[in-house]
């Protein structure tokens, strides 16, 4: 009868969910994944959760076990104090050390696929991050008949970076002025952007539509700004969106400044604030 109330109560609950609040649990809480890489991160932190579950329950466990057999009674005497077992201060030691050696494994070894790098990548940006707004390069396209068109924003208005679903993608990631980190929750994914060195990742989106992206390291006062949206769309509206970037007269790399107004190679004369 228990069982019967609790799983209508579970149904009622359930029923009164959204859908995408209903996917939001399915998926654990998690981000929905949006590309390639995305099964590695999603593995490795099921895996860190289910081994946080195991030692948490048998500490909680040990801890209960030893605070009921182990109680002190009105009739007990003081018990012998122990200063020192080998054994267990052994245990105490190994363990860990075991614990922390399997999941740095384990992390370890995703990492190292994530950070693959495509040798021929379909796509190649540029992207440089500058307080506090983003710059998305794109290198030779041929929507833009095979020129360097750019999209940039402000803090007031976030830019977009467009991609192609199922086509991979190399990103260089490019600061001017301080640390950034190039964050999209949806690719499981982020990675600094540092001043006076290059980064660099690859990636292929696998699903289609928009996605937050951020900044995810403390650059100033309009940190929390700094913020982009992704478009995961098809081959042809990609390519139509590089045609209108060179209708904008958008063509050249734009690679930052206080303001992103710097054209590498069109900046003759500029006041030294970019590159």
């Amino acid at each position: 009868m228990a069982a019967s109330a609790l799983g209508l109560l579970v149904l009622l609950l359930l029923t009164g969910c959204s859908e995408e609040t209903t996917d939001q649990w399915k998926r654990l809480g998690l981000p929905e994944q949006a590309s390639d890489r995305t099964p590695y991160i999603h593995d490795l932190w099921i895996g860190a959760w289910i081994a946080a579950f195991i030692i948490g329950g048998f500490t909680w466990a040990l801890i209960g076990w030893v605070s009921v057999r182990y109680r002190r009674r009105s009739s007990d005497d003081l018990p012998t104090q122990v200063r020192y077992n080998a054994p267990i201060e052994a245990l105490y030691t190994i363990a860990p050390v075991i614990v922390v050696a399997v999941l740095f494994f384990f992390t370890v070894e995703k990492q190292e696929k994530v950070l693959d790098q495509v040798a021929n990548p379909d796509h190649q940006l540029v992207v440089t991050a500058q307080r506090w707004s983003w710059t998305f390069n794109y290198i030779e396209e041929s929507g833009a008949g095979g020129e360097n068109v750019y999209d940039t924003g402000t803090s007031a208005a976030e830019p977009d970076l467009w991609l192609v679903e199922d086509e991979t993608v190399s990103f260089d990631l490019h600061s001017p002025d301080v640390i950034h980190s190039f964050w999209v929750p949806s690719f499981y994914f982020k990675l600094d952007v540092i001043p006076g060195r290059d980064n660099s990742f690859s990636l292929t989106p696998t699903k289609a539509g928009t996605f937050q992206g951020r900044c995810a390291e403390l650059c100033g006062y309009q940190h929390s700004r700094m913020l982009f949206k992704v478009r995961v769309v098809s081959r042809e509206d990609f390519d139509q969106h590089m045609a209108e970037l060179v209708d904008l007269d958008q063509v050249g790399t734009l690679r930052g400044a206080k303001g992103s107004t710097t054209v590498a190679g069109l900046d003759e004369g500029n006041d030294g604030e970019g590159q």
